[in-house]
């Protein structure tokens, strides 16, 4: 039974740390819109979190190393939408909606964990105690 909710925890875990990894990448791109020269970086998220989690099938590629002691995923270019005379790849409106997509699904993570914490508790709790 524990090592099913650490196994549930470890999961979630990992995803909050891969969805702040990628705001923070969302960010440096937004950060330098204005720089020439500067491309777009991101990673696909499924695939990180399959390999942060020790679940990646084979023929994803995984190249997931430690930086800081956490997960890094294997960043790519952003394929851009269109050229720019600069070569600056970072399309202002597309990261904006991937920023905020991102963070709505790292709220709802913490919010799930928040719920399961929250049931847990709960269910350790004398019905005495309510």
């Amino acid at each position: 039974m524990i090592a099913h909710l650490t196994a549930s925890f470890d999961f979630h875990g990992q995803a909050l740390m891969l969805r702040a990894e990628r705001q923070r990448v969302i960010a440096g791109n937004l950060a330098n819109a204005d720089t020439p020269g500067y491309q777009a970086r991101d990673f696909d998220f499924a695939s990180a979190l399959r390999a942060a989690t020790g679940s990646a099938g084979a023929g994803i590629a995984s190249d997931v190393m430690a930086r800081n002691g956490r997960a890094a995923p294997e960043l790519r270019y952003a394929v851009p939408s269109q050229t720019s005379l600069d070569g600056n790849t970072v399309d202002v409106d597309r990261e904006r909606g991937t920023f905020a997509d991102n963070a709505v699904k790292y709220e709802s993570t913490l919010r799930f964990i928040n719920g399961s914490v929250r049931t847990m508790l709960d269910a350790m709790k004398s019905h005495h105690q309510s």
